[in-house]
């Protein structure tokens, strides 16, 4: 594990820890986030605690041609209980994201800091949410980082049910359109799996990176 200076780079992906930590310390300047995320690595690391930056020996990942809605997610787009949208209100998606409650966690890796650092990738056009809608409200949504064609999901939030798998199945869609290859998912969760996600080998999913980034 390395512990990075002011200089704008990053140790190879290689020489991670079995747990994933690669690196500590630096900034989340505009030009380390990306260079980070094109390089296959993410910061991750809970409040008072020093920037981590991570890159997993096996990643979550979905192709996206392989994406298929579950019965139930089709039902519910058919009765048009939800409205979706693109890039309409990042703040909120990400500030939702952050104050969520979740199981086995005492925090947020989502600080005051990452907001306002994945805030300024959204006005360059290097993140974009999705807005989940019902009657006017904000029920769910998502965020993460473009990287070529392939896109880095950082976090949902779903304030009613299933709200948050409407959101991923407007993404899938609009992705494809986009021509874009892969969703990553980052590190494995039963949710991710639920929505067809697998682990691949790290030296996998840089191949697909390094082509398509």
């Amino acid at each position: 594990m390395y512990f990075l200076s002011n200089e704008l780079s990053f140790p190879p992906v290689s020489q991670a820890h079995h747990s994933g930590i690669l690196a500590f310390g630096g900034d989340l300047s505009t030009e380390r986030l990306l260079l980070a995320y094109s390089s296959g690595i993410f910061p991750w690391y809970e409040e008072c605690e020093p920037i981590t930056w991570y890159a997993p020996e096996y990643r979550m990942v979905l192709p996206i041609n392989t994406y298929k809605p579950k019965k139930n997610v089709r039902n519910l787009i058919n009765r048009n209980l939800f409205t979706c949208t693109i890039n309409q209100d990042f703040e909120a998606v990400i500030k939702n994201c952050q104050q969520v409650k979740r199981v086995g966690q005492n925090g947020t890796w989502i600080t005051d800091d990452i907001i306002d650092a994945y805030s300024n990738l959204h006005k360059l056009g290097k993140a974009l949410s999705v807005e989940v809608w019902q009657n006017g409200d904000l029920v769910g949504g998502l965020y993460g980082i473009v990287v070529g064609r392939i896109f880095c999901g950082e976090s949902m939030f779903s304030k009613v049910s299933n709200a948050s798998k409407i959101g991923f199945d407007f993404l899938v869609n609009y992705l494809k359109a986009k021509d874009f290859v892969l969703i990553d998912g980052q590190v494995y969760n039963e949710y991710l799996e639920q929505l067809g996600f697998f682990e691949t080998p790290r030296e996998d999913f840089m191949e697909i990176l390094e082509a398509f980034k």
